[in-house]
């Protein structure tokens, strides 16, 4: 019998077989930490075992159960929406179990926020352990009814568990051959998502993002592109943003309720913030379209050149969405590009009953959506589209250690100019099973599901002599304030404007500091006192209505002890993390 003497690693030890009572040598390029004595330390495979290959899934299984257990010891003892405590104490309590975990607490090896510089512990699993479990009881569960201020979704144990495999496989979608068959399902996708928004997906494009702040500026840029450049009669993108000429001052317009992310875009893209002129709204805060109508009608008499209309579709205080065809029709009537932010209402397209609120959304040039929202994935699972794929060419790009042209003549894709990222997750994957999972049908019901309940608080609101509703929910959240005594709840609070405002932060603060709720905190457009509103933002659509109602008599014994305590020195008391 021939004896076997292939050299292939044991993908049960990620080893050499014929070497595995020595040390394994460390791969090319990578460091050698000094051991003790001076002599340097190879990490071996036993102690440090990789993700990928036939025996990743081996390593990790044991590493994934100690996560599953910290997670369920760390919301056990938090026992709520959020651990109780100031930011003082949380930070400190981070602080030290990061120094502990080091096996080193504050000594030479640390330094003091415990940062290891040292050699790191020995038992791996117990360090995972006692983190994960920090994290987890550290943490503002979006899973717990009480947790309801932000557009943060409790991620779907579905596609939680698909993002698992990509962060074990560790594709980078910048070039085919480091992500072959997710380079396809991402193009598969986006033209899935194309055809929901309405766009025919034989000619748009898109790419998978980090969410609506990254979309919004590839909206925009394209849209600075395409628009500036057609003026001006220079490509943009390679001789930058010329100051003055025939072309007018470049203007973007969106509404006052439109995402801060807008006026972050104008200043990258050399626009300036000012550039952005905030078009009114009206009480359900939906952009009010005469008022659209005349300030591009005033950028026209002064010369002034609308480069983009931003509409959004879902604004984050109250889910209102823009009148979407009129906006069309008045951003194409003097050459502006249309962007729609739909990152939060992006999500009615799942359900029949609220796909009408979109009409029009097939008009924009561009479209954001964010399926980190109301689509349940795991933050980042954003989504950006533009219709015609021709107006993406300024993002073009060839970098030839990537997408060198003869890989892409010989068949090999990239995805490349797609994105203002290089190195970028599979992200697609956690959408593209969660909708074979469900289906749309499945992903809509919950979407249902929570605008019944955002129904139901509002209700409840309504009902309740010491609140009082700004607005009934377009999508699934709404704004509302509590009520201070001797206030009318139906009245303007004139008088009292500043101490209601004053009373609704505290007791938002309050709720925190004692573990019992998050709840949002925003302030109305305009100017003065009297605009604060606390949110309820409700995306667990496993919630009930019972919750809602106990979610909001929590607010009300607390706007109630602030009251008893206002005049008391140090109302807001320093609270120690369990």
């Amino acid at each position: 019998m021939t004896t076997d003497t292939r050299t292939e690693t044991d993908p049960r030890t990620q080893q050499d077989p014929r070497t595995r009572t020595a040390a394994p040598a460390p791969p090319e390029g990578t460091a050698q930490v000094p051991a003790q004595g001076g002599a340097p330390a190879r990490a071996s495979a036993a102690s440090a075992p990789l993700s990928g290959g036939t025996g990743g899934p081996q390593a990790l299984e044991p590493l994934v159960a100690t996560v599953l257990a910290a997670l369920t010891e760390g919301a056990e003892r938090r026992d709520g929406p959020v651990a109780p405590g100031r930011p003082e104490s949380i930070a400190a309590a981070v602080a030290q179990a990061l120094a502990d975990a080091t096996g080193t607490g504050t000594g030479a090896d640390s330094t003091a926020t415990g940062t290891a510089t040292g050699t790191g512990s020995t038992d791996t699993g117990a360090v995972l352990a006692r983190l994960t479990e920090l994290l987890a009881h550290g943490s503002a569960d979006p899973a717990d009814p009480a947790c309801a201020a932000h557009l943060h979704c409790p991620p779907l144990a579905i596609a939680v568990a698909a993002d698992l495999a990509v962060s074990a496989l560790n594709p980078s979608q910048d070039s085919w051959d480091q992500a072959p068959a997710a380079t396809t399902l991402e193009t598969l996708l986006l033209q899935e998502m194309a055809r929901l928004v309405g766009y025919d997906d034989t000619r748009a494009a898109g790419v998978l993002t980090s969410g609506g702040t990254e979309s919004n500026l590839m909206g925009l840029m394209l849209a600075r592109d395409r628009v500036l450049g057609a003026a001006t009669g220079r490509q943009v993108e390679l001789t930058g943003v010329a100051t003055g000429g025939a072309a007018g001052r470049p203007r973007i317009l969106a509404s006052a309720a439109a995402h801060f992310s807008v006026q972050r875009a104008a200043a990258l893209l050399g626009l300036g913030e000012d550039a952005v002129l905030l078009v009114p709204v009206d009480h359900e805060l939906r952009m009010d379209p005469q008022a659209l109508a005349a300030a591009l009608d005033g950028c026209a008499a002064r010369g002034e050149l609308p480069v983009a209309v931003v509409a959004t579709a879902g604004t984050t205080d109250t889910g209102a969405v823009d009148p979407l065809r009129a906006c069309a029709r008045l951003a194409a009537a003097h050459g502006a590009w249309l962007h729609v932010d739909a990152a939060y209402g992006g999500g009615a397209l799942l359900s029949d009953r609220l796909a009408p609120l979109l009409d029009g959304l097939a008009l924009a040039d561009s479209v954001s959506l964010d399926w980190h929202k109301l689509g349940w994935q795991p933050a980042a699972a954003g989504v950006f589209l533009v219709r015609a794929s021709e107006t993406y060419a300024s993002l073009a790009r060839r970098a030839v250690y990537l997408n060198p042209a003869d890989d892409e003549e010989a068949g090999y894709p990239s995805l490349l100019g797609l994105s203002l990222r290089t190195t970028r997750r599979a992200d697609a994957f956690k959408i593209a099973v969660t909708l074979r999972a469900l289906g749309r049908d499945g992903l809509g019901r919950l979407v249902d599901a929570c605008r019944e309940l955002a129904l139901a608080g509002a209700r409840a609101v309504r009902e309740h002599p010491r609140l009082a509703l700004h607005s009934e929910p377009v999508l699934t959240a709404f704004l509302f304030r509590y009520v201070p005594h001797g206030t009318h709840a139906r009245g303007d609070g004139t008088a009292d404007a500043a101490r209601s405002d004053d009373l609704n932060a505290r007791l938002r603060r309050r709720l925190l500091r004692e573990g019992r709720a998050v709840v949002g905190r925003t302030e109305l457009p305009g100017e003065g006192p009297g605009r604060v509103r606390l949110k309820l933002t409700l995306l667990n659509p496993y919630a009930t209505a019972d919750d809602v109602d106990r979610l909001l008599a929590a607010v009300v014994a607390a706007g109630q002890a602030e009251e008893e305590s206002e005049g008391t020195e140090g109302a807001e008391e320093t609270g120690v993390m369990r």
